[in-house]
């Protein structure tokens, strides 16, 4: 194997990153080409203005100036209540942080009484190590860098989603085409800027801290976790705040809009709909972009901590050391190299070729990602070399790792197209979910919990097999590689994801613009398509999660110093049975929050339907930022209770019951959690998908089954409601629940090393 230079490695991570945003910036100034304006849409692409008038539009007498007004209004709207409920929530999130940054220096300094001495190294005996006081200030240091990029994460996505839903509207006025591809080049500016950003901050952060730990990587890498701490706990919130705020806007418009009153989704009449597309874009766009933020930044920081205590380390081999940072920049160029295939090589014209076009940016660029893990092992890595194995040395070569990468990897492959044929109308199990809508909402529930209960079955298989093979060939390094190798291609994964919520916003502003039929087929069809697309990256979220939070839970019982984790001994026993139901209660909280916050929107509407005169007429306007505000007191409120039960529990088994019962909670919420997240997940996309399969009525089957407004239609809405909280709020945050809690207990480890199990200590 060829090794290159450490100089080499220090050129071409940050290289990658930074061309990862110059690709961004390049693909938001082709989006901002379309130009939305008060009263002329200006296509510069063909250097003229065009002011794409069809002619279904010219039947119907509809003024094409007065619809791209309304359209620039109607995003204008979107983007103030987004950007207004985030800084919100960053408010409270500010005050969070700067509390928890100072439990972690207080935990962390106290493990050795602040002393400022060096100490003797935990792993590389006979050494000599930075004092637990700098690891406390520098995991301090790292926990708000943390923090930091993935608030940016999130706010960008959503600036760059609500920049692009009003264009995607006024392109779909040309052709499907037009609108796909302004969509998905704005899911690409999310999805790069978010991977480079990630990248970039974390090798600063590696460097700037090598400057005072020098020589001593083993206290360097373990400082480093607390950038996975961060962003997790960041991404917590904004999913749990973000999903209770769509969920509730879109529970009460769907059911006093579409099942009382029988008017279309997204009707400028139903006061709920600027809330609803407002909360797609804070709980879908900058819920999501934290969450796999996090999960990044937790899987690389597993992986460099393991090194760190092996070969890589002792050696002091930077190239070899930064073998994850290299997948991740590798990553990005694949990434880069795959969107144009979607951009220029196979464009989309027409409906049919939506869904196609998106599962082939997977498949790309899982095949051309596999011959950059080859590549990256084969310069990165030498020849052999040992890795920490709970107290042994396991000698393993450059293969071995890239097999690791790489099943994880195609894992991913696997859980997304699963996920796709769970809930994708172009497959048997959505259709008889919809079928099942002809007796009535009761049996449409039940078949949809029996798709979400199936739908486990291979994913898990998945996870199993990329588990025994990773961890067998390179014990818990292996399986931190793998989760980053699921993660590898995450630039592709965020711009098909958000792609969805954009055609969803679209959709959304072509009908409170009062746009033509077929923009609204068009519109619709992007976004059935982008239903699916999210929820295969809620099973890439949910997947790399679990492979996460195992690397996490395998460092954590490494620095805690436990030599093997016995399930039959009493404190670990009752661990993983607390950790087991802890989804559960944590679904409960975010399912009833939903629930709660829906009741006061569906009161809201009923009342202003009820008393505003010539509302349902379209003479009068409801009142929007009533809805908005109700979302907004509701989710900020509401958001606290469950992030409160993640961040607490940790800390409170570790102090007062111990590591060996720690180790049982995280063991438990990994293996109950991620059942219940996958479940959820497709239970809650097949039910919407169903829906809007029998209100697109593009077969006889579905024809058979509608129109809007008939019974079957009006139980798949019941069921999308109900899948609603499932799909986007318990289901998605349950992933940050299970990765956060393993993540905190290892920064914390050595503090619960030390002084933790105080009950079991003071009843010996």
């Amino acid at each position: 194997m060829v090794s290159i230079s450490e100089g080499v490695t220090q050129v071409l991570i940050p290289l990658s990153a930074l061309i990862g945003i110059a690709f961004a910036l390049i693909q938001w100034l082709l989006v901002s080409k379309v130009k939305v304006s008060s009263g002329v849409i200006e296509n510069e692409n063909h250097n003229q203005r065009n002011r794409l008038i069809e002619e279904d539009d010219q039947e119907i007498g509809v003024d094409s100036d007065q619809i791209v007004f309304k359209c620039a209004e109607i995003q204008s709207a979107i983007s103030i209540g987004a950007t207004s409920f985030l800084y919100t929530q960053y408010k409270y999130l500010a005050i969070f942080t700067a509390i928890f940054a100072v439990v972690i220096f207080l935990f962390l300094g106290s493990v050795n009484n602040f002393s400022t001495q060096s100490e003797p190294c935990t792993y590389s005996h006979g050494n000599m190590c930075k004092p637990a006081l700098a690891n406390a200030v520098f995991t301090t240091i790292a926990f708000l860098l943390g923090a930091l990029t993935s608030v940016l994460s999130g706010f960008l996505g959503m600036k760059i989603a609500t920049y692009a839903n009003a264009r995607t509207t006024l392109e779909a006025r040309k052709s499907v085409g037009s609108a796909f591809i302004i969509a998905f080049r704005s899911g690409a500016v999310m999805g790069f800027l978010l991977a480079a950003n990630g990248l970039l901050v974390l090798y600063v952060s590696i460097n700037l801290f090598r400057l005072y730990y020098g020589d001593d990587w083993e206290g360097l890498f373990e400082s480093i976790t607390g950038y996975g701490l961060g962003g997790s706990s960041m991404a917590l919130f904004g999913r749990v705040g973000g999903g209770i705020y769509t969920k509730a806007a879109d529970v009460g418009a769907d059911l006093v809009g579409k099942v009382e009153r029988n008017i279309p989704e997204d009707d400028p009449r139903n006061p709920a709909v600027i809330a609803d597309n407002v909360g797609d874009n804070v709980g879908d766009i900058a819920g999501m972009g934290s969450d796999l933020f996090g999960s990044y930044a937790e899987s690389t920081c597993a992986a460099l901590f393991v090194a760190s205590i092996s070969s890589f380390g002792t050696n002091h081999d930077f190239s070899a050391m930064a073998y994850p940072l290299l997948i991740s920049s590798m990553g990005i160029i694949i990434c880069l190299l795959t969107t144009f295939v979607a951009t220029d090589f196979f464009k989309v014209n027409d409906v049919a070729d939506i869904e196609p076009s998106l599962k082939r940016q997977l498949l790309i660029s899982t095949i051309l990602m596999t011959i950059g893990i080859a590549i990256v092992s084969y310069t990165a890595l030498p020849s052999e070399f040992t890795l920490f194995d709970f107290g042994s040395n396991k000698l393993v070569n450059g293969l071995d790792i890239f097999f690791c990468v790489s099943i994880g990897l195609w894992a991913g492959l696997v859980i997304g197209y699963i996920t796709e044929y769970y809930t994708s109308s172009a497959y048997r199990p959505v259709r008889d979910v919809a079928d099942s809508c002809k007796t009535g909402a009761a049996t449409n529930v039940i078949f949809g919990l029996a798709l979400g209960y199936k739908s486990v079955i291979i994913p898990i298989f998945a996870i199993a097999i990329a588990i025994y093979v990773s961890f067998s060939l390179a014990a818990m390094y292996g399986i931190a590689m793998a989760a980053l190798g699921m993660l590898s291609t995450m630039s592709t994964g965020l711009a098909i994801d958000a792609y969805g919520p954009i055609s969803d916003n679209a959709g959304g502003i072509a009908e409170m613009a009062g746009m033509s039929h077929s923009v609204r087929e068009r519109t619709d069809a992007l976004d059935a398509a982008g239903n699916t697309t999210a929820a295969i990256g809620k099973g890439f979220a949910i997947g790399s999660a679990a492979l996460v939070s195992l690397a996490l839970f395998g460092a954590f019982v490494t620095r805690s110093g436990i030599k093997t984790v016995d399930v039959l001994t009493p404190k670990v026993f009752i661990g993983l049975l607390v950790g087991s139901m802890l989804p559960y209660w944590f679904s409960a909280m975010t399912m009833k929050s939903v629930g709660s916050a829906a009741l006061k929107m569906v009161e809201e509407v009923r009342r202003q339907f009820n008393t505003i005169p010539g509302l349902m007429e379209g003479t009068a306007k409801p009142d929007y930022a009533k809805c908005v505000k109700i979302s907004t007191d509701a989710s900020l409120k509401e958001m606290i209770p469950p992030g409160a039960l993640v961040m607490v529990t940790p800390l409170v088994v570790g102090t007062f019951f111990g590591v060996e019962s720690l180790s049982g909670v995280l063991a438990g919420s990994l293996v109950s959690g991620v059942q219940i997240a996958i479940s959820a997940s497709n239970t809650g996309g097949a039910w919407d998908n169903a829906k809007k399969y029998i209100e697109a009525g593009r077969s006889e089957h579905a024809r058979s089954l509608g129109p809007k407004g008939s019974e079957a239609h009006k139980a798949a809405v019941i069921g999308d409601t109900v899948g609603d909280p499932l799909k986007d709020t318990s289901g998605p945050s349950l992933n940050i629940l299970i990765k956060l809690m393993a993540v905190e207990s290892l920064v914390f480890a050595p503090f619960f090393a030390t002084h933790g199990g105080l009950l079991f200590k003071l009843f010996s």
